[in-house]
C-alpha cells in the first residue's frame, strides 16, 4: 500500500465533506449575489435540474464543473490543502501561524 492509500469508506467520507464545503460556499455566494438557481442555470447554459444536482452535493463535482460555475458567476475558486490539525484550528477561530500548504486560487477569466 502506498503512502497515499486510504480505505474506500474513508475516501468516500472525505469526498462528501469536500462536496459539502463546495456546495455550501456556492449557495452562500448565490445568496450574496442575489441570484437564484435558475439564474445560475441560465448563465451556465444548463438545465435547472443540473444546477440542483450540483448544489445537492450528490453529483461528483469535477474541477471542470467548479470552473464552469465560477465562470458563470464571474467568481474565483480557491482550493487549499492543509494538515487537519490546522484546519481544525481554523474552524475554532484560532489563527494558524503556518500558511496553507498547496493553496492555490484560480481567478475568473476576464
Amino acid at each position: 500500500m502506498g503512502i497515499f492509500a486510504r480505505d474506500d469508506d474513508r475516501t468516500e467520507w472525505a469526498a462528501s465533506q469536500v462536496a459539502r464545503q463546495a456546495t455550501a460556499s456556492l449557495a452562500g455566494l448565490l445568496a450574496g449575489l442575489g441570484k437564484s438557481r435558475s439564474d445560475l442555470a441560465k448563465a451556465m447554459g444548463v438545465s435547472p435540474g443540473r444546477v440542483s444536482q450540483i448544489l445537492s452535493g450528490d453529483a461528483n463535482l469535477t474541477v471542470r464543473t467548479l470552473a464552469a460555475v465560477a465562470e458563470a458567476l464571474d467568481a474565483d475558486v480557491q482550493i487549499s490543502f492543509r494538515p487537519r490539525s490546522e484546519a481544525a484550528a481554523g474552524r475554532s477561530g484560532t489563527e494558524s501561524s503556518a500558511a496553507a500548504i498547496g493553496s492555490v486560487g484560480f481567478p475568473a477569466h476576464k
